[in-house]
């Protein structure tokens, strides 16, 4: 397996080549930032990247950005993302650009040396390996959101009568629930979908196409 390494840290990039070749892994290229690491993987077509998130000159999120860069223009090479944050949109993006040979996981988290190994050599036979951590920190982001994911029970079952075409009075019926509380889950609703007054009418029907959608 040909790794490149793209690491700003060198005492934590030496270390890395070390471990892997260790492994009997060929580290082919190690560099220190993100311009470097398009430049290495045009050159070497490495199996798989070890990348970091925040690398020179911003230190924000060179490395994913590049990361999604190598995934597109060279979709047969795996990313493994080794960082200490986890940068939930990028993360997103990174694995929604690829169902295979992606990974993310966290610097902190990394018990030993064979976990790491396990985990570059399943992203390169083409899994996808993650950080429970980064699971978890995705999913809240996707609850987030998501309107439908903060609506309450009895605003889904509105929400639903809505759907069906039924007026307030009907859902009131429907649900054994007063008129005043029709109305209050209604502008509710309309408050989590982001729905504004200036909408008028037109709120009833963008929240019924929303629901639909979800």
């Amino acid at each position: 397996m040909r790794v490149v390494i793209a690491e700003d840290s060198a005492l934590l990039r030496q270390g890395i080549v070390l471990l892997l070749r260790d492994a009997s892994i060929d580290v082919v290229d190690a560099v220190e930032d993100g311009e470097a690491l398009l430049r290495s993987v045009a050159e070497h077509r490495p199996d798989v990247c070890v990348i970091d998130v925040r690398m020179p000159p911003t230190f924000v999120d060179e490395g994913l950005r590049a990361a999604l860069v190598i995934r597109n223009r060279w979709p047969e090479t795996g990313v493994l993302v080794l960082s200490q944050y986890v940068e939930q949109s990028y993360a997103v993006d990174l694995i929604e650009s690829a169902t295979s040979g992606v990974g993310y996981l966290l610097k902190d988290r990394v018990s030993d040396a064979d976990e790491f190994v396990d985990g570059l050599q399943r992203v390169r036979a083409g899994e996808t390996v993650l950080d429970p951590e980064v699971v978890k920190q995705m999913l809240a982001r996707s609850r987030r959101q998501d309107p439908m994911a903060t609506l309450s029970p009895r605003e889904r079952d509105v929400l639903a009568a809505m759907a069906e075409g039924r007026s307030n009075t009907g859902i009131a019926k429907e649900l054994f629930i007063g008129s005043a509380a029709v109305e209050k889950h209604i502008r509710s609703i309309f408050v989590k979908f982001g729905l504004h007054p200036e909408d008028g009418e037109h709120r009833r029907v963008l929240a019924v196409l929303r629901y639909l959608g979800a």
